[in-house]
């Protein structure tokens, strides 16, 4: 009798070809490529990525799928939903590294007919990714605030772990977590993360231990919001913001985040000082991020003149006529000053607003966002991931790693061949995290979701990711985390020090 596979064949027998199943050889030619999810379509894999699970779609009373290299070696398994052993699937895949794997998938009907679907071809590069990534786990905020969690991932297997959540507090005053941010690719073993309400402050992990900061100061807009860890100097940029939040009725996007303020400020963590860098009433400046050298601060900034004292009507009015643009500043790490400001990407001339940039680990590529209006794309079915090259100062849509739905939150692997970021593409309410290969040539290669152990894992999983990065090595002093975020612990309060511009 013909069924249709699904949940129910989860438990379904994964073996090695030595002691597995055998691979039909009087099938008949399907004439097409099998459905299967998720489907890697021609995406470009590293040589250490975690096994590639799917589910075949196809109706039948049995499947075999084999996954092998142009060198002989292979790994045939039983489906229709895949188990690849991680072990065996990493021999197939590192025979595969700079050629190709190759995917076969056989299905059995109801009379015993075996069929034989298209050959499935995906490149597998030289370049690794790094060995794990750190990202934010988060229900929906219309849904409900209190469910944020900071988690690490090995992309070499399914391993997981709890950095950080504040569902840990119990029930009782709120308690937002902010991005989760390595310094350098975490190579010195030094994280941080904000806290936001209850017990709020930044929550730094480096050589003199665990302890959470207070950066609000008499002068400043706030404490510490987005943060940029400078990779060579004992600084780190932040945004400093007054937020606020519009959740639509009617309207698919559902949340709209915006500043009604914004500024950016410098933290000398050996000093305890924060200074003033960019404090514009007229303009709001955001996300900013270093160049790999430290000595170059790039960030976002939108012109704004406030036509009333009532800024919040306004912009709950006036929301999409935002346009942010990106610049930079030159740093002088010995004297801690910055230059002048310079525009790098004018987004508005191209009736954009720009968010989120990140250089390349080489400093060649400036990869951001860019939606229609605002900064907080990840709601914003109009952002796509956009790359610029600093050389020749031409920027571009990166459309072969693009979709329908907003692509976001993206950071660069170490090695700047791989790009981490976030997207809805899969069904325009949960953000998941897709990988792309970055080329030298400038050119992104189809994107792919991140595998799971088991295929439906993310479609079960009622919770967005977001605000991906790369780490080198797992983060080290986590158990610290708790303790030091703890509603309960004192934030060390930093000291205001004045401007850090050149003339001020």
């Amino acid at each position: 009798m013909s069924m249709r596979y699904g949940w129910i064949w989860g438990a379904a027998c994964a073996a090695l070809l030595s002691c597995g199943p055998s691979v039909p050889r009087d099938a008949v030619e399907a004439g097409r490529a099998a459905r299967v999810e998720p489907d890697l379509g021609e995406a470009t894999l590293p040589p250490n990525i975690a096994p590639a699970n799917f589910e075949v779609l196809e109706e039948g009373t049995a499947c075999v799928v084999q996954v092998r290299s142009r060198r002989g070696q292979e790994l045939t398994v039983r489906g229709p939903v895949t188990d690849f052993p991680v072990e065996d699937w990493h021999r197939v895949l590192a025979s595969a590294r700079g050629d190709t794997l190759f995917t076969d998938v056989w299905v059995r009907d109801g009379g015993g007919r075996w069929a034989r679907f298209d050959v499935r071809r995906n490149p597998v590069a030289r370049d690794s990714v790094d060995s794990y990534i750190t990202y934010r786990l988060i229900r929906p905020s219309y849904v409900e605030y209190e469910g944020m969690a900071l988690v690490e991932r090995r992309m070499e297997d399914f391993g997981e772990r709890v950095l950080y959540s504040n569902l840990s507090l119990g029930r009782g005053p709120g308690q937002c977590v902010n991005c989760h941010m390595p310094r350098d690719y975490n190579r010195r073993g030094e994280t941080q993360f904000h806290v936001r309400h209850e017990g709020g402050g930044t929550v730094i992990s480096d050589r003199l231990g665990v302890r959470k900061v207070d950066l609000k100061t008499d002068s400043t807009l706030s404490a510490g919001v987005y943060q940029a860890w400078n990779p060579r100097y004992d600084v780190a940029a932040y945004s400093v913001n007054e937020t606020g939040q519009i959740f639509h009725i009617r309207d698919r996007e559902k949340v709209e985040v915006l500043d009604f303020a914004s500024d950016l400020i410098l933290y000398d963590m050996r000093r305890n000082k924060v200074f003033s860098i960019d404090c514009r009433e007229d303009e709001f400046e955001t996300f900013p991020a270093w160049s790999p050298d430290g000595r170059r601060l790039y960030y976002c900034s939108a012109h704004y003149e406030r036509r009333s004292e009532d800024i919040t009507a306004e912009l709950y009015d006036g929301y999409r006529s935002l346009k942010y643009d990106i610049y930079c500043r030159d740093y002088d790490p010995v004297r801690m000053r910055f230059g002048p400001r310079r525009l790098v990407f004018a987004a508005s001339a191209h009736g954009g607003s720009a968010a989120f940039p990140r250089v390349s680990p080489d400093g060649r590529w400036l990869l951001f966002s860019m939606g229609d209006y605002g900064q907080f794309h990840v709601w914003h079915r109009s952002a796509d991931l956009w790359v610029m090259d600093l050389l020749t100062g031409q920027a571009r849509p990166l459309a072969e790693a693009n979709s329908a739905e907003s692509d976001s939150y993206h950071s660069w692997s170490s090695n700047g061949r791989w790009i981490l970021f976030t997207s809805r593409r899969a069904d325009g309410n949960y953000t998941r995290l897709y990988l792309s290969y970055f080329g030298r040539d400038g050119r992104a290669r189809p994107a792919f979701v991140l595998p799971q152990r088991h295929p439906r894992h993310d479609a079960r999983l009622f919770w967005s990711y977001n605000t991906p990065e790369w780490m080198v090595a797992p983060v080290g002093r986590a158990a610290g985390y708790a303790s030091a975020a703890s509603p309960s612990v004192a934030a060390v309060r930093a000291e205001y020090a004045g401007s850090a511009l050149d003339g001020e």
